[in-house]
């Protein structure tokens, strides 16, 4: 299903966090705490009624992070009774939801589909036809479709990739799949614009190899219409691209075996819906850029199959992002500049009623560029006309609505302003930006915010998402950022305030997979941090990193290590801070080690390790048994290791050893 452990936003001071054991705080940063000359960090942590805990970055993995913006959140009480009442009925209602996904997975496990194995010869020659070299992601999501598709289970596969990274392309592979394995194949578009650049580029690559593609939507004139809808009831159409026009009650195929979703994130309910009864018993591929909350929790949760394609082509350059006061010297610079190396651009307002002011900023600001617009206003005829105008390059300036924020390629335009950007959502703006830098010169994007009225923090801190996010492949951590700040419903019902909603997206997916994994009678990861006593300094010292928000998230990525239990993750840690910071100090040496250290008595199941200039003592966990060496004396539920240490590092090559001795 692929994985999603990178996708995680970084734990940073300002935060809502929530401890296992104490509930919904915030984190103000870290703090150096010396005791017995032993210095360590804590992570200082705010609750209700202005009480505050030092918990120690060891035992940052009971810290989960829960959302940016820590603003009217309700703070639990340290010591009171609501957090543990609502972790226990959290669990308790996970563990049902568990059951109800894992009978949803064995039932689409157990399902049949149609086993696909097209003809080779055919199949090879549409390959060769793809004018690039595929991305190691690309593939990947390839293989794994091919795989899907002959398996004769029904595939249920979202890829997400980022605007021009791709997901076509594994489109025509799967159509390819099954319409030269004798099937037929339904590809719906959100818009009848992409539907037709869809049917343009399907005609391109299937040309010659025996297969019909055919084009269905409210454009189609009446007779060229019912012509399709009787190839596909007789079968001699392999491909249809279309809009939801493909999901009328006079719509009948004869051998449909797969169904392609593109953008699926346009698409409302009861278009939803409709598609699924489509997609009964077939093959289904969603693509999407920036998959809607819901959907990525889905995914995330296991119910679809997850592809991401995550590297860029080598052809594209990362789209530079500015915010700006709106001015007329900016639009003419702008607009002017991409005219003069041969390009266009799009100038996108959020409302309809927002274009005429804007068009008479554009005409005094540029007279002499030509101009069109596009709205939902226009009649169906009246936009694909604006929209070729522009896509055949007569004119160069696109005034338009997020109407075309759908995946239209237009490799000449390369320039688009968007005028109050705090309108629109992540998702939206995300999906404006990809329409520009599909080509090989650069992409700019300006935002452009009124000078006379002042953002909300909100807004603000959406903007600020979205510029950080202008590097390439940034589309999935969009998603999971836009999940971050909205929340997501429950995973099986209607209900928006959700799991998530209580919890945080990673102590959510953390206890769904936990849930899971009992389900299955998988030995469950339990929520417990080995007792560790070593009187060593083991912390980040401010002359090493300065930085408190680098310090807090340098010990997230500690907490990550433990709850993956994986050495060679701690050693991308170690790689990394000596990358960015230079050769560790002693206390940053300590640090690593103590965190290999807990890493070794969690496989252990070691739940407590007191070390001291005169040895090692150990308590298992209930249950837990280990054979030790003769070194090792039991005294009562201790196991005693006698060895003295005359220093930091002799005592953690002490506890190393003794460990290691453990069996």
């Amino acid at each position: 299903a692929g994985t999603t452990a990178g996708f995680e936003t970084a734990m940073a001071p300002g935060d809502a966090v929530i401890h296992l054991d104490h509930g919904l705080g915030v984190l103000r940063g870290v703090e150096t705490v010396t005791a017995a000359d032993v210095a360590t960090d804590c992570l200082q942590l705010a609750y209700a009624g202005d009480t505050g805990l030092l918990v120690p970055a060891a035992e940052m993995d009971r810290v989960w992070r829960y959302g940016a913006d820590a603003d009217g959140v309700a703070l639990d009480r340290l010591k009171g009774e609501a957090w543990p009442k609502r972790r226990a009925e959290i669990e308790r209602d996970m563990d049902e939801t568990a059951g109800r996904l894992l009978a949803l997975m064995r039932a689409r496990q157990s399902a049949s589909a149609p086993a696909m194995h097209p003809d080779r010869g055919a199949y090879a020659r549409l390959v060769a036809r793809f004018p690039f070299v595929p991305t190691a992601d690309q593939d990947e999501a390839i293989a794994a479709v091919e795989t899907d598709l002959a398996s004769g289970h029904p595939m249920d596969r979202l890829v997400c990739g980022d605007v021009g990274f791709g997901k076509t392309e594994i489109a025509i592979r799967a159509a390819g799949v099954a319409a030269l394995g004798g099937w037929q194949v339904a590809i719906v578009a959100p818009t009848t614009l992409l539907a037709r650049q869809h049917l343009e580029t399907f005609r391109r690559r299937f040309t010659g190899l025996g297969v019909e593609v055919a084009g269905l939507s409210r454009l189609t004139p009446p007779a060229d219409a019912r012509a399709v809808r009787a190839g596909l009831a007789d079968g001699s159409i392999g491909i249809v691209i279309g809009t939801q026009a493909l999901t009328g009650k006079e719509v009948r195929f004869r051998k449909l075996g797969l169904l392609v979703v593109d953008e699926e994130q346009r698409f409302g309910v009861r278009q939803k819906n409709a598609l699924r009864k489509l997609g009964q018993g077939v093959h289904v591929l969603t693509l999407t850029a920036t998959p809607i909350p819901r959907t990525l929790q889905t995914a995330l949760a296991g119910l679809q199959d997850l592809s991401v394609l995550g590297t860029a082509p080598a052809r594209r350059q990362p789209i530079r992002t500015a915010r700006t006061p709106l001015s007329s010297a900016l639009l003419a610079q702008a607009l002017r500049r991409e005219r003069r190396r041969g390009g266009q651009s799009f100038v996108v307002c959020p409302r309809v009623e927002d274009l005429a002011p804007m068009r008479e900023h554009l005409r005094a600001a540029a007279p002499e560029l030509r101009m069109v617009e596009a709205h939902g206003g226009l009649k169906a005829d009246e936009l694909d006309e604006a929209m070729m105008r522009f896509a055949y390059g007569s004119v160069d300036v696109l005034l338009a609505t997020n109407i075309i924020e759908a995946g239209l390629d237009l490799p000449r335009a390369n320039t688009m302003l968007i005028w109050h950007p705090d309108r629109f959502g992540l998702a939206q703006l995300h999906q404006l930006r990809g329409r520009v830098g599909r080509g090989r010169a650069r992409g700019f994007v300006y935002l452009l915010t009124d000078p006379d009225t002042k953002l909300a923090p909100a807004a603000l801190k959406r903007l600020d998402a979205f510029e950080n996010a202008s590097r390439l492949g940034s589309g999935f951590a969009i998603s999971a950022r836009d999940l971050d700040l909205r929340g997501a419903g429950d995973l099986l019902g209607e209900d928006q305030a959700g799991h998530v909603k209580l919890l945080g997206l990673t102590l959510y997916r953390h206890l769904l997979s936990r849930a899971l994994k009992a389900a299955t009678d998988e030995t469950a990861v339990e929520d417990w941090s080995p007792e560790i006593k070593l009187e060593v300094n083991a912390y980040l010292p401010g002359e090493y990193v300065e930085d408190d928000a680098l310090r807090v998230e340098i010990y997230d990525r500690l907490a990550r290590v433990l709850r993956l239990g994986e050495q060679a993750a701690l050693d991308e840690v170690r790689d990394e801070l000596e990358d960015r910071f230079g050769a560790p100090p002693p206390q940053v040496e300590n640090l690593l080690a103590v965190t290999a250290i807990r890493l070794r008595c969690r496989r252990l199941g070691i739940a407590k390790l007191d070390a001291g200039p005169a040895g090692v003592a150990i308590n298992l966990r209930p249950g837990k048994q280990l054979t030790p060496t003769a070194e090792f004396e039991r005294k009562g539920e201790r196991w005693i290791f006698a060895r003295a240490s005359s220093d930091e590092r002799n005592r953690l090559q002490t506890v190393e050893e003794a460990l290691a001795s453990l069996r």
